[in-house]
């Protein structure tokens, strides 16, 4: 097994990608927080203290896939065409999934923009509920799917049934 962010010495490297042609990129990705059931009922009904609690983790998530060449270090800062957070609540089971869906037109794909982007997101409702229920746990940061570039498409056969909708169409 080769590892490309490293030299022939060892050294840690940025990939060269400055010769790669330009390829569509999409990847999605999620993240699990398990709560207690009336912590998630209160994030549904508005009740939490802080506020729009999925409102505030969706700007967070689309942020941070913004800037994960800022806080991973051998990434490369691309420009992101398209990021959104959603969100699939289970009230009785205490349970929020996050989905964050990155796209750019890029010379490397958006793997990591997509996984910084969910795992903010579910930072943030850590955060903002943190204060009524000690006991989240923030589980399953993953890649779902992915195409574009030489590798082509991957996808979790548990987790993705089709591609995602095409912003463009209104899906």
């Amino acid at each position: 097994m080769s590892f490309n962010h490293f030299d022939e010495r060892g050294n840690a490297i940025m990939v060269d990608v400055s010769l790669k042609t330009p390829t569509m990129r999409t990847a999605v990705a999620g993240a699990v927080l398990t709560l207690k059931p009336e912590t998630v009922q209160a994030i549904v009904s508005g009740r939490m203290a802080k506020g729009d609690v999925l409102g505030v983790a969706r700007l967070a998530g689309i942020a941070g896939a913004k800037r994960t060449p800022e806080l991973i270090p051998l990434s490369h800062p691309l420009a992101i065409h398209h990021a959104a957070i959603e969100f699939e609540v289970d009230p009785e089971r205490g349970r929020i999934e996050v989905l964050a869906t990155v796209r750019a037109f890029e010379r490397t794909g958006v793997e990591m923009e997509a996984m910084t982007a969910a795992s903010v997101a579910a930072l943030t409702v850590y955060d903002m509920c943190k204060g009524s229920d000690k006991g989240i746990v923030i589980s399953d940061i993953a890649l779902h799917y992915k195409e574009g570039g030489k590798s082509g498409t991957f996808r979790r056969a548990d987790k993705v049934k089709q591609e995602p909708g095409n912003p463009d169409k209104g899906e």
